[in-house]
């Protein structure tokens, strides 16, 4: 490393150190402190648009450009740490796509300098090397190689150099993470980069050093690469080469050495293969070929993380990985499906599938599985699940839900009793997570196709509730995520989904029951219509009976279904007080600390003062003080303050002697601050 490129790196780690203490500063109670520390930003800013007026240096890395920060001529009170955060990062998108554009140049530039390097021509290995690093400073990896083509040519002293800078190159990532927390998840990955790079970095000197050794099966390795690069050969010369190679490839060395010999160029740009992958199932010998190949790649990238890495960034690789997936014939299917479940054991291996593959193609691969053995099934759904609790495939999920959701509507199609009904749950679980996210959910809800596969696909589970007990119950979970977003699909979809769910209240299963009571307290009020088949059905009766033995899930959604029923009809407020005499259940849940469930009981309660005599059955209960309190209390749910309001003016009304309670206790002003929401009730 020359003086000017060691000047620039001290140059850097210093503006970071000033930056991250400035930074501390803005955020310090002492407002002195924070005064002086915008002022000194402010100045700084103010440099930078100098400096970079004179030169084009400037204080990343990579040496991308910043643009002047807007924020340089506000005055000092209106300059903040987040401001100045914004300022810098200003320009990000550009930037990153700079930077994108020569990582590939700078990889082009590695790979031709490890070839060289593997040739012995070490001068022609640096100068590649060399030019790498003009395109892309803190790529690591260049100066760890050249540090190792240094050494070959016992210039130690330059070979000390550059493994400091690399060595540098982390603490500037810790270093970036210490000014802006916010930055976790990009900074964990460049230092996951730095971990795999130094063991790959590793791996490629012991490699070199057993070929130079002349061990067997890193010189046969090498020579099978050469045999297996001659062109235009039949497809059956490249099988039978391909799976000799596999069967040496039993360590990281012979790994290792098929990627510093070019191993995946040679295979995958070699058109006789190519042409196979394009034309399989039409011949067995090019079916052969693709199988070996998907073989021979899992064989190099087992265990192997830079192979991996290798393997999944080449973008005609990654397309042919996602499309093999679908594949017809089953031989490649699976090999290709054997591939993905290998890189998906670690997490760089799934950061690899979710940044480089083809999601939505990949996603409708998985569920297309469920259609094959429960083992398989099960697999491929265990697989979607790891990716689908990855941050970055729920952030694209929530991006390109529209294009996959014909894929996840197909699978409420599936037919219960071919598919695997262990599968089949994983998958609705995996959408009901998904769902519980409100970008998501609204896709999903207005998408009148997928609420109509939940509906068919309930129905045809309600024919055999014991045998498709958990489908059912993760379908309820979907559903009841589903029915948070308003408006639903239609009314009609709504009516026909509560009359489901007011037939499984029939189930003598606890968890069904407890979830077809949770879909139906979000639907009932949609229609008048389907509230009196509810009570038709008994509804009130088996509600009651949740509030006394279930628990407080189950009491949550009984509750609101009940103050639905009181709220529009009299026989419905009879048969609470027929059920409840003195109304102690109902009185009971207003102790409760689950608010929801607070402001349900006292709009039920309210309804049910409106049935004649049961106010004055409630005179030597402590009743009008709990509402007052409720009515007046600061909590977070409004809905406490005003179904409590409006049950103490129903109490009052109906019962004079409890309005004379009330002007005792001063609880007119409380009254009067509601009276405005009871004229609606």
């Amino acid at each position: 490393m020359d003086a000017d490129q060691e000047k620039d790196l001290q140059k850097f780690l210093k503006n970071v150190d000033e930056i991250s203490n400035l930074i501390q500063e803005m955020n310090s109670d002492d407002p002195v402190v924070q005064q002086k520390a915008v002022l000194e930003t402010e100045k700084r800013l103010l440099l930078m648009e100098e400096d970079q007026e004179e030169d084009e240096c400037r204080t990343t890395l990579n040496k991308t450009m910043i643009s002047p920060p807007q924020t340089a001529m506000k005055s000092a009170e209106e300059i903040n740490s987040e401001a100045f955060l914004a300022s810098v990062e200003k320009d990000a998108k550009e930037r990153a796509k700079r930077r994108r554009e020569n990582k590939v140049l700078a990889d082009a530039l590695k790979e031709k300098g490890n070839e060289a390097f593997a040739e012995g021509n070490y001068e022609t290995a640096i100068l590649r090397y060399s030019e790498g690093l003009e395109k892309l400073k803190d790529m690591k990896v260049l100066y760890t190689n050249r540090a190792q083509a240094y050494m070959k040519l016992e210039d130690y002293e330059k070979a000390l150099v550059d493994c400091e800078w690399a060595l540098k190159s982390r603490e500037c990532y810790k270093k970036i993470l210490e000014i802006n927390p916010k930055l976790q998840t990009q900074v964990k990955d460049y230092l996951n980069q730095v971990d795999l790079q130094e063991k790959a970095d590793l791996q490629e000197k012991e490699a070199h050093e057993l070929l130079d050794s002349g061990k067997n099966t890193a010189v046969t390795t090498k020579n099978l690469l050469e045999t297996l690069s001659k062109p235009d050969q039949i497809p059956l010369f490249y099988a039978g080469g391909i799976e000799i190679l596999t069967e040496m490839i039993n360590e990281c060395t012979e790994q290792t050495l098929f990627r510093t010999h070019n191993g995946f160029s040679i295979i995958s740009d070699n058109e006789v293969i190519r042409r196979c992958f394009s034309t399989a199932g039409n011949d067995a010998v090019e079916e052969m070929v693709c199988v070996s190949v998907l073989k021979l790649w899992q064989a190099v990238c087992s265990g192997n993380e830079e192979n991996q890495r290798v393997l999944v960034m080449h973008h005609d690789r990654a397309r042919l990985l996602a499309a093999l997936l679908s594949s017809k014939v089953l031989a490649i299917q699976q090999q290709s499906f054997a591939l993905l479940l290998q890189l998906a054991q670690t997490e760089s291996g799934r950061s690899l599938i979710i940044n480089h593959l083809d999601l939505t193609r990949l996603l409708e691969a998985l569920v297309s599985f469920l259609d094959f053995s429960d083992k398989e099934a099960n697999t491929a759904m265990g697989l979607f699940t790891d990716l689908a609790l990855e941050e970055r495939f729920q952030v694209w999920f929530q991006a390109n839900l529209p294009g996959v959701l014909p894929a996840l509507t197909g699978v409420l199609k599936t037919d219960p009793k071919v598919s695997s009904s262990s599968a089949l749950c994983q998958c609705i679980a995996i959408m009901g997570n998904l769902s519980a996210e409100p970008t998501a959910r609204r896709h999903m809800a207005a998408c009148e196709e997928f609420g109509d596969g939940c509906l068919s696909l309930l129905a045809r589970c309600e024919k055999d509730v014991d045998l498709f007990r958990e489908v059912i119950y993760t379908l309820l979970g979907l559903m009841m995520n589903l029915c948070l977003q308003a408006p639903f699909v239609s009314e009609v979809w709504a009516v026909e989904v509560s009359r489901r769910c007011l037939s499984l209240l029939n189930s003598q299963d606890g968890g069904i029951l407890t979830r077809a009571a949770g879909v139906l307290s979000r639907t009932l009020s949609s229609s008048l219509k389907i509230v009196e088949e509810a009570l038709r059905a008994g509804v009130v009766k088996k509600m009651m009976k949740f509030l006394k033995t279930g628990g407080e899930t189950a009491s949550r959604y009984a509750i609101k279904i009940l103050a639905i029923c009181t709220n529009s009809y009299h026989e419905a407020r009879e048969e609470v007080i027929r059920l409840d005499k003195k109304l102690s259940i109902m009185m009971k849940l207003l102790s409760s600390e689950d608010e929801v469930l607070v402001g349900n009981a006292a709009l039920c309660l309210g309804n049910c003062m409106e049935v004649p005599n049961v106010a004055s059955s409630l005179l030597k209960t402590d009743l009008l003080q709990v509402l007052l309190k409720l009515a007046g209390s600061d909590t977070q749910k409004t809905a406490v303050q005003v179904n409590a309001g409006i049950a103490l003016g129903k109490l009052c009304t109906a019962e004079p002697r409890f309005a004379a309670q009330l002007r005792k206790l001063h609880g007119l002003e409380i009254l009067n601050s509601t009276m405005k929401y009871i004229s609606d009730s």
